[in-house]
């Protein structure tokens, strides 16, 4: 079945070419319906091409008079670098607005050479991604120019903010840089109501407004690292401590910063650190690093850890033979 943008598309170009067509003449070419085809109008609309409906016996559908798409100065590479780069924000988040990324791969697609864009459709609609798609809401984009700009330039900004429970409040804001994490948006910096370091939510900030008060933020701060030691703040339900054999450089490598923290202890081993909201995920997560260590806390963990090996042994007992391996009475090749 033809991708429905492309049918939008189609009409798009219909419209360009045979302006004054009417609804039963494009359901006609497009072959759908007439209702699905002011649906398609409806679209274009939305994404800032001007679709004029003429009503009457002699009424049809045709682009606004003067409007004209811009050529695409962009190669054949760069064309597809840029929609896939769509495709992907689209899935991890790295996107702005509710529709920004869906009319600007629309737009794009529109103006590509045919086989060009036959080829990245192809992709779009067998390509698989492993990571989970975000599923938080996207910030407005005016907000976070506003505060790109700001911390570019030192700025103090005024935000609008609402917290998890959709309280509002107003502060004065000095952002010192931006951060994408795990399909969300944060800003950190000098919170002037608190009068502490914070992180706030892009998708919660309702607007930002430019101050002309400068800043000169801390020497060496990291927006990343702070961001990463914010969120592990977070109270979860469980504080944990372990000690890993293992060196310092093989834990930083292998345990990504939003897990925890590892230190070197002097005796050749790491102290790994953690909150956790389950014990049970913790447990399957210091299994699957494969190497010796010892709980210091909490003590729960060790009884979730044994369950953990009691299941494994048990699955394994239960399993049924080996691919490839006859049962009992089963005949082999060559019997």
């Amino acid at each position: 079945m033809e991708h429905p943008v492309s049918r939008t598309l189609a009409l798009l170009e219909l419209l360009q070419n045979r302006p004054g067509l009417t609804g039963a003449e494009l359901a006609a070419r497009l072959e759908v319906d007439v209702r699905t085809v002011r649906r398609y109008a409806a679209r274009l609309v939305e994404l800032g091409i001007p679709v004029q409906a003429d009503r009457g016996r002699y009424g049809g559908y045709r682009l606004m008079p003067g409007f004209r798409l811009p050529p695409l100065m962009l190669t054949g590479d760069e064309a597809a670098s840029v929609v896939l780069g769509l495709l992907a924000g689209r899935r991890s988040g790295l996107s702005v607005g509710e529709q920004a990324g869906e009319s600007a791969l629309a737009k794009i697609q529109r103006v590509l050479p045919p086989h060009l864009r036959d080829r990245i459709a192809a992709v779009e609609q067998t390509l698989g991604l492993t990571a989970a798609p975000a599923t938080g809401p996207s910030p407005a984009a005016g907000p976070l120019f506003t505060l790109a700009d700001a911390a570019r330039r030192r700025r103090r900004v005024r935000l609008d903010y609402r917290d998890r429970e959709g309280a509002p409040s107003e502060r004065e804001f000095d952002p010192y840089g931006l951060v994408f994490h795990s399909g969300r948006w944060y800003t950190t910096g000098l919170d002037h109501r608190s009068g502490e370091q914070r992180t706030f939510r892009l998708d919660r900030i309702r607007a930002a407004e430019p101050c002309e008060t400068g800043f000169e933020p801390p020497a060496g701060v990291d927006p990343v690292q702070r961001v990463l030691e914010s969120l592990a703040a977070v109270p979860w339900t469980h504080e944990v401590e372990v000690l890993l054999s293992t060196t310092l450089a093989e834990a930083r490598h292998r345990i990504p910063p939003t897990a925890g923290t590892v230190t070197g202890t002097g005796d050749g081993r790491v102290l790994f650190r953690a909150r956790a909201e389950r014990l049970d995920g913790m447990a399957v997560m210091l299994a699957g690093l494969g190497w010796p260590f010892t709980v210091r806390r909490p003590a729960a963990l060790q009884d979730e850890l044994r369950a953990l090996a009691a299941r494994l042994a048990a699955w394994s007992a239960d399993a049924g033979p080996a691919v490839g391996e006859p049962t009992a009475g089963e005949p082999t090749a060559g019997d």
